[in-house]
């Protein structure tokens, strides 16, 4: 994000979206999901990108002509996309970050809704 942000004219937020954990067997909420917003040079919109990134099964590539979520929304499931666009990240994410000491902790630290 520091390397983004430091790009002479790139600007750079935060955005989140909430899924449940594909990981559960019941599908409990999983913790809210940060997505990185780019507006490049010469761009007249904010491109959202997925950090959650490429594996077998999950193409999340690096895309200006189309939005590519690791996990698409399913509001069937009362998922959700937050729309707003973040300067910082919220306080309750921070708070999950810090008091976590590794990343299975992590998982029950962070929020699950904003």
């Amino acid at each position: 994000m520091e390397l983004i942000q430091q790009a002479p004219g790139t600007s750079a937020y935060l955005a989140a979206d909430e899924a449940i954990d594909h990981g559960h067997p019941l599908g409990d909420p999983g913790p809210v999901h940060g997505l990185i917003a780019l507006r490049l040079p010469g761009r007249d919109r904010w491109d959202r990108q997925d950090p959650r990134g490429n594996r077998p099964g999950v193409d999340a590539r690096f895309s200006l002509d189309e939005e590519r979520l690791a996990w698409p929304i399913r509001p069937e499931f009362n998922e959700m996309d937050y729309p707003g666009l973040y300067a910082a990240p919220h306080p309750l994410v921070l708070r999950g970050l810090r008091a976590a000491s590794d990343r299975a902790q992590l998982w029950g630290t962070l929020p699950t809704a904003l």
